[in-house]
């Protein structure tokens, strides 16, 4: 059977992952949530890796929760164990010190909605559309809310998860759900394009700044700011950021370790 997440190496630190249930139009099953949780975990651990692009195969990115599967075992139990793995998988995204981002097509919808918001970045083809659309079913989309409504002003994600409607990439886009809407045809070349400029920074900065982010945003803003000086101190004395102080003062271009 071919695997439920599809790995390649793209050089230069790149790594594409592919959700591969096409059939299925990527829907989370326990299987696919398992998946993606190892190839995070292996990628976190690998030194090489500096970047990871999430994509999709077939004409769905994701469409949240396989729904066949859960209502197989319709049990609290069941249920709970289940989004917690799904919770897991999601902040494992966030606390991976590598950026991932999201290379969008066609829909993503309820817990696809939430993969795509909780990837550092995101890129869009044109004619994507987003949705928590749980709500038509009588579920409040309550997981993805959580980072949908740290994407988005409180107003357009209440909106989304009261309605359930459907929003465009480039609403998406004006809204800050995603990065940039892009032809269909360009989406994997603009996806990598994006991911070059960003490893062609020192890997340190990279690091650190992601999880100094994240850290602040949950914090009050007198934390944060503790945070975010403790963080500068110690990326100023890392050999590139000398480095790179050095050259813009001798008017050259920095010559990075990584």
């Amino acid at each position: 059977m071919e695997s439920l997440i599809l790995s390649h190496n793209l050089g230069n630190g790149i790594v594409r992952l592919t959700l591969n249930r096409p059939q299925a139009f990527n829907a989370l099953s326990a299987g696919m949530l398992d998946a993606l949780q190892a190839e995070l975990d292996r990628l976190d651990q690998d030194a090489d890796a500096r970047i990871v692009i999430l994509a999709a195969a077939g004409k769905a990115y994701c469409t949240g929760h396989d729904l066949r599967e859960m209502r197989a075992d319709p049990s609290q139990q069941y249920y709970e164990r289940l989004f917690a793995t799904c919770a897991k998988m999601m902040m494992t995204i966030q606390r991976l010190s590598k950026p991932v981002i999201a290379e969008v097509h066609g829909v993503a919808t309820a817990a696809g909605c939430q993969l795509v918001a909780m990837c550092d970045l995101a890129v869009a083809a044109e004619g994507s559309r987003f949705a928590v659309s749980g709500i038509n079913l009588g579920l409040f989309c309550s997981t993805p809310s959580v980072a949908l409504s740290r994407n988005v002003s409180r107003k357009h994600a209440l909106e989304m998860l009261l309605t359930g409607d459907f929003i465009s990439a480039e609403e998406a886009r004006d809204y800050g759900l995603i990065n940039r809407v892009v032809p269909a045809d360009a989406l994997q070349s603009a996806t990598e394009a994006l991911a070059q400029r960003i490893v062609a920074k020192p890997q340190i900065a990279i690091e650190m700044g992601k999880r100094l982010f994240y850290a602040q945003l949950e914090t009050g803003i007198e934390q944060a700011y503790q945070l975010a000086g403790e963080t500068m101190a110690c990326n100023m004395m890392h050999p590139d950021t000398l480095e790179g102080v050095q050259a813009f003062l001798e008017k050259r271009p920095p010559s990075w370790t990584r």
